[in-house]
């Protein structure tokens, strides 16, 4: 595996299957793993929010034996008195042998690897990508239907703003891939998977929309409905218990694919 990690394109399809068989064997064996990486330290560098990319990450380093450094908030290091992107990465690589970055800016994690003496794992960078999220929505879609070729695949959502959706299309190229923004939910094609997104507000995003049972009436029984979350309103509550959301099983997915990631580091 390359050293960094800044976009889904860094991977060929060998690295991908290669992380595949990694996670199926972290699931049937965790405790197998988890002296891996007892000498490592990873620092975790969050200038945007997170809930589930930073907990994950760190969730998995403990779980390989290692430690974590958490700034899960940059208004609290010396970025708030004024330095800048690469004075910090250089800093944080004096402590660490690994940086997961989130930024606010598309573009930050190749700046950031640019001047890195450790390994950059990108997790997320303003409406650029997220790559470690698209490794973890693609294995929930193989884990579901055994494959990912020949899939239909409709995003829904927020389409221009979201970094997940940016990622996971670039790799979709044997899928067929449909694009329906949040003023076309009556017009829903039949697909395989739907990833809905949030709209995202923070960066000008405006309008809001939410699945109702007429639109999950149809849906195909044997589909399943992906989110990368945080969710607003988009998908209620009451379709968490249906059998086709596996927004939940991404999570639980997300700390194994972090680990299979963090040992090609060992």
């Amino acid at each position: 595996m390359v050293d960094h990690l800044v976009s889904i394109e860094n991977l060929v399809q060998d690295d991908i299957d290669i992380l595949f068989y990694r996670v199926q064997d972290i699931k049937h064996g965790l405790n197998k793993f988890k002296n891996h990486l007892h000498d490592k330290i990873l620092a975790n560098l969050f200038y945007e929010p997170s809930t589930r990319t930073s907990s994950s990450f760190a969730a998995a380093m403990y779980r390989l034996g290692g430690n974590v450094i958490s700034i899960n908030d940059v208004n609290y290091s010396s970025v708030s008195k004024g330095e800048n992107l690469e004075d910090t990465i250089r800093t944080m690589g004096c402590y660490s042998d690994i940086i997961v970055l989130r930024s606010r800016t598309s573009g930050d994690a190749h700046i950031a690897a640019s001047v890195s003496e450790v390994p950059i794992i990108n997790a997320g960078d303003g409406t650029g990508e997220h790559p470690t999220q698209t490794l973890l929505d693609l294995y929930t879609i193989q884990e579901n239907f055994g494959r990912i070729k020949d899939l239909t695949i409709t995003f829904v959502g927020d389409i221009v703003n979201g970094r997940t959706v940016h990622s996971l299309s670039k790799v979709l190229k044997n899928c067929q891939v449909n694009y329906c923004d949040t003023y076309d939910l009556d017009k829903l094609p039949k697909s395989d998977v739907y990833y809905l997104t949030r709209v995202q507000k923070e960066r000008g995003s405006k309008g809001s929309y939410q699945l109702t049972k007429e639109h999950v009436e149809q849906m195909p029984e044997d589909c399943i409905v992906m989110h990368p979350f945080p969710r607003n309103n988009e998908i209620p509550k009451w379709f968490d218990d249906d059998p086709r959301a596996k927004y939940f099983e991404q999570m639980k997915n997300g700390i194994y694919m972090r680990m299979a990631i963090l040992m090609s580091y060992k």
